[in-house]
């Protein structure tokens, strides 16, 4: 697999930041990018009007490329204040009312992948009751992704960054998409595997490879220390690329990382716009 054989997607919530929102789909198609994906961009808003989604959707038609990854509703990201599906109370109710307008937005485009971030334990409240709350609105995430043909992603975090995220090792985010299949019967609740937040906590990514390649529908990638490209840091990227392919991955990459004190323009040196 390794680079130059990988399909690349931009995730234009971490990369071209330095643009507006509307402009950054043109942007990443121009830096030889066919293929995007996104945070829900409106943090502030679970249930945006149509203005706003027409605007993005017009944008990303418009440049001429596919979105292929979106997340729920989650907040405010990037930050500490990570997921809202098991907080209790508004949080929750939002993120229940985001699912079918993300859902539709999604199909709208012909997105096939939708990201739920699990959401922080919140102090004085049971984490049980909050895993009962987080599998309730997980297997209504399930079936909405279903009805539009997308498979659910589930993604554990680094715990540096987010510690009071529960999920925090691939077996804890793996064991939610088992829970996840068994309540709906539907079978499309996938493990996002994140490399770099893995490495963040230490785990034997080799490993986890050869233990999950099979049970992920997307990967993403950043440089470690530093979040930054691939070659800033001393992650082997390329071989555990590589590694995946090996082990039957056959999904897209995904580009989650900052691109420092440059232009993100800039930032692909280390891709041949060929392999783009």
């Amino acid at each position: 697999m390794g680079f130059a054989d990988q399909r690349f997607t931009v995730n234009l919530s971490i990369l071209f930041t330095d643009l507006p929102l509307l402009a950054r789909p043109a942007a990443a198609a121009a830096a030889g990018f066919s293929e995007v994906e996104l945070w829900w961009p409106w943090a502030d808003s679970a249930t945006p009007g149509p203005a706003a989604l027409d605007g993005l959707r017009g944008a990303i038609e418009d440049a001429g490329v596919r979105l292929t990854g979106l997340n729920f509703y989650a907040g405010r990201l990037p930050g500490p204040d990570r997921g809202a599906l098991s907080v209790p109370g508004e949080e929750s109710d939002r993120f229940r009312a985001n699912i079918g307008v993300a859902a539709g937005f999604a199909a709208s485009l012909g997105c096939t992948a939708l990201n739920a971030l699990y959401g922080n334990r919140i102090a004085g409240v049971d984490p049980a009751e909050q895993d009962a709350l987080a599998l309730e609105n997980l297997a209504l995430a399930a079936r909405a992704a279903d009805r539009i043909g997308a498979i659910l992603l589930i993604e554990a975090l680094s715990r540096t960054e987010s510690p009071r995220y529960p999920l925090v090792s691939a077996p804890a985010a793996v064991e939610v998409v088992d829970r996840v299949n068994e309540a709906t019967g539907l079978g499309n609740a996938r493990f996002l595997m994140d490399l770099y937040h893995l490495s963040m906590n230490g785990e034997d990514l080799p490993a986890v490879i050869e233990r999950y390649a099979t049970r992920t529908g997307h990967v993403q990638i950043a440089d470690n220390p530093g979040r930054g490209a691939p070659g800033t840091g001393s992650l082997p990227l390329a071989d555990l690329l590589d590694r995946l392919g090996k082990a039957g991955y056959e999904g897209r990459v995904g580009l989650e990382y900052t691109p420092g004190d440059r232009p993100s323009a800039e930032a692909f040196d280390w891709l041949p716009r060929a392999a783009r």
